[in-house]
């Protein structure tokens, strides 16, 4: 039985691509919410998606039934059948798909090269943001799930399977219905440790700007990763299905965000998005 230092060690050095994009989620939920809220939320985010996926190699709750491979087993971190870097990557993932659906529903400013989010606490916590958070976060799924099922054919390895092979490339409905759940469920958990902490904020990343685009940054890097080795080991026709699913929402996300800068009263917002952060310094027009 190896160590735990050696197999933690172990699971950094076969999956560096989760712990950048785990850096990038650290780097840009502190700077955005607060390094305390993000250390929070890796851990309870980590739990649900840890819960989440225990239920359903077991009773088949949310995801439907599936198998963890255990080729990788003695040689990088597993927690009780689950690999440890599965449950991981949900939480930037729920953070990212958070961050986009945040900058969607809050009114937003450009000025002098600068890219400006004007929440507030109500958007950050409201239903609305939420639900359009979780959809975002089913949408990673649709393009990370069958490239992963396909692990054989390159660096991450088959690391899961179903019983019976799904109708979208392998993956059964009932896994996106699960996402959908986890993804609404670990959003909700992110706005109650945001109102939790209430007024105490982290002074870390008020003088930043472009704090708000990391979260975005992330998303999008997502998707180019995993778009980008479906390509590379051949599956173009998996490849180019990813790319029509996004694409119409993409546009969708950016007409709205276009919209809205010509639309909506920016005095008014920045009142009220200082009001709730008055530490925050804004780029005036």
């Amino acid at each position: 039985m190896e160590s735990l230092p050696f197999l933690a060690l172990n699971t950094l050095l076969l999956r560096p691509y989760v712990f950048a994009f785990l850096l990038i989620y650290l780097l840009g939920c502190s700077m955005h919410l607060g390094l305390r809220r993000a250390l929070l939320f890796c851990i309870a985010g980590y739990l649900i998606a840890w819960l989440s996926e225990y239920s359903s190699i077991h009773n088949g709750i949310p995801y439907g039934y599936y198998y963890y491979i255990d080729h990788t087993k003695g040689k990088e971190l597993w927690v009780m059948g689950v690999p440890f870097m599965d449950s991981l990557s949900y939480v930037f993932l729920a953070y990212a798909s958070y961050s986009v659906a945040l900058m969607v529903a809050s009114p937003v400013l450009i000025s002098k090269g600068q890219f400006y989010v004007l929440e507030t606490r109500k958007i950050r916590r409201s239903f609305s943001t939420r639900i359009l958070g979780a959809i975002l976060f089913v949408y990673l799924d649709i393009i990370i799930d069958p490239v992963a099922l396909l692990g054989d054919k390159w660096f991450l390895g088959q690391i899961y399977g179903y019983p019976e092979q799904g109708a979208y490339f392998g993956i059964p409905i009932s896994n996106f219905i699960g996402w959908l759940i986890v993804g609404f469920s670990m959003i909700y958990a992110l706005q109650k440790i945001d109102g939790w902490l209430g007024d105490t904020t982290d002074r870390i990343g008020y003088k930043f700007s472009w704090r708000y685009l990391i979260g975005p940054a992330l998303y999008v890097s997502v998707l180019i990763f995993n778009l980008s080795v479906t390509f590379w080991i051949g599956e173009y026709t998996l490849g180019w299905a990813g790319v029509f699913i996004i694409a119409l929402p993409s546009v969708l996300l950016y007409s709205i965000i276009r919209a809205k800068l010509s639309s909506c009263s920016l005095d008014d917002a920045m009142k009220a998005h200082i009001m709730d952060f008055p530490r925050a310094v804004i780029p005036r027009a």
